[in-house]
């Protein structure tokens, strides 16, 4: 039997001729708004740009995985909160690299838990939250394969 983390995800993704950039999102019965800020020429800022939706995935998987770990050892957590930040920043490695506008992209990740825990928890803690499913998938060589149908 497959387990649901087997099972392939597929998400529809349209952008109506009549919109510049304003997206609907489609997960299974879920619909979601993604646009661009109104700083980007045409952006309506309707809705959460692509890299505020990646945050937001790594964020939700992270204290999801958080709160089943934390559960199931019966310590007591009384909430959990995430703050992440995405920049381009000059690749520490690249000094000598040929391209001296070399960047990379580092996502910062702050965990805040509240409750009774202990140093040692709150250790653990920080490590079970770079555990997750998709920390872990973004810290992998990723393949894209991409093709297109016409109609």
């Amino acid at each position: 039997m497959a387990k649901d983390s087997d099972k392939q995800k597929i998400v529809h993704i349209h952008l109506p001729k009549n919109e510049k950039y304003t997206t609907t999102l489609t997960a299974g019965k879920h619909e979601l708004i993604g646009d661009e800020p109104e700083s980007v020429e045409g952006g309506n800022d309707k809705g959460p740009d692509p890299y505020d939706y990646l945050l937001m995935s790594l964020g939700s998987c992270t204290v999801m995985t958080i709160k089943m770990y934390v559960q199931h050892k019966g310590w007591p957590l009384e909430d959990v909160y995430m703050e992440l930040r995405h920049n381009k920043r000059h690749a520490e490695d690249c000094d000598n690299c040929e391209d001296p506008k070399s960047k990379i992209d580092v996502i910062e990740k702050e965990v805040i838990v509240e409750g009774e825990l202990t140093d040692k928890q709150i250790q653990k803690i920080l490590e079970i939250s770079q555990k997750c499913p998709v920390h872990r998938t973004l810290m992998q060589d990723i393949k894209i394969e991409s093709s297109i149908e016409h109609h």
